[in-house]
């Protein structure tokens, strides 16, 4: 008999985005920080609000037969996508919305932003931003399947979809001690699909900005925060997947979502910062030899342990 549905109210459904807008920005400021002090230049806190400034003042770029629609559509989709990805994670001990495939939903808008990733390539009938585009096509058709493989087999220890159910499973073990396997190429595969370094290829200066070459103004803004959006929804995710999501002593559960998102953040930013970007070729060859068959490894441990138990 199926778990009975139990969410946050309704009205912190309108609270989300203003969450997830807060803890990307925070990681946006120690990001930028962080690379202007590499650089050894000053001012690296208020560069983000800057750039903000700059792209809402900016006027929006136009080209010769232009799709506008799919052009304008991809960056307001992302974000959205990102939010809504967010919905299923629990902001403590409860999500927004309780789903009963909430890990199948969580997917299914990292693909919805994918998609607007390639919209956004494909809109301005532009070749540099098409040639981005498709770039992000391949980089998420090597990024999906690990990274579905990875979500699966969390699912799988906590013989569910809902994700409230896989928090509750990790109440003895969190399931980063018996999948790191997994919860490394979730890290792996979300930092690519966000095309965030070192998978930034699809927006790469090689091909003066990729997708994004044609955008300016607000729909580069959107497109930029979305960006950060999805990647924040992402290391979230994370904590109820492999990190036992709000459980940890002293502090309430919601500070601990807080912290290990934070955590994971952190890891994240230090990467991009860390590696090169990895051409495509290279990144799908990775992805199919080696990530696909250790995440296929991982879930086949994982299934043997749950048989072992009764599970199934």
């Amino acid at each position: 008999m199926p778990a009975p549905t139990v969410a946050l109210a309704w009205w912190w459904a309108l609270l989300l985005p203003l969450v997830l807008i807060l803890v990307a920005c925070s990681a946006v400021v120690v990001d930028a920080a962080v690379g202007a002090r590499a650089a050894g230049r000053p001012g690296g806190f208020t560069a983000p609000a800057r750039e903000v400034a700059r792209l809402l003042v900016g006027q929006r770029r136009r080209t010769l037969a232009a799709d506008r629609l799919l052009w304008r559509a991809g960056p307001v989709v992302l974000p959205v996508a990102a939010v809504l990805a967010a919905v299923v994670i629990p902001l403590g001990s409860l999500p927004v919305a309780d789903l009963g495939i909430g890990i199948v939903w969580f997917n299914a808008m990292e693909v919805l932003a994918w998609a607007a990733v390639w919209l956004a390539g494909w809109g301005p009938n532009s070749v540099l931003s098409l040639a981005g585009g498709y770039r992000f096509v391949a980089q998420g058709l090597a990024s999906e399947l690990p990274h579905m493989f990875a979500l699966t087999t969390a699912a799988l220890g906590a013989q569910s979809l809902r994700v409230t159910e896989v928090v509750a499973a990790q109440q003895d073990l969190w399931f980063v001690v018996i999948m790191p396997v997994a919860f490394v190429v979730f890290l792996i595969s979300a930092a690519a699909m966000a095309f965030w370094g070192p998978f930034d290829a699809p927006i790469a200066g090689d091909l003066a900005g990729g997708a994004a070459a044609e955008l300016s103004g607000v729909d580069r803004l959107l497109f930029l925060g979305g960006r950060w959006l999805l990647l924040t929804a992402a290391a979230a995710m994370s904590v109820p997947l492999f990190l036992g999501g709000g459980a940890g002593p002293l502090l309430p559960a919601w500070a601990w979502v807080v912290l290990k998102t934070g955590g994971v953040l952190a890891v994240l930013v230090w990467a991009r910062r860390r590696f090169p970007t990895i051409r495509m070729d290279r990144w799908t060859e990775i992805s199919w030899l080696v990530l696909v068959p250790l995440t296929l490894a991982q879930a086949l441990v994982v299934a043997v342990v749950v048989l072992a138990q009764g599970g199934l």
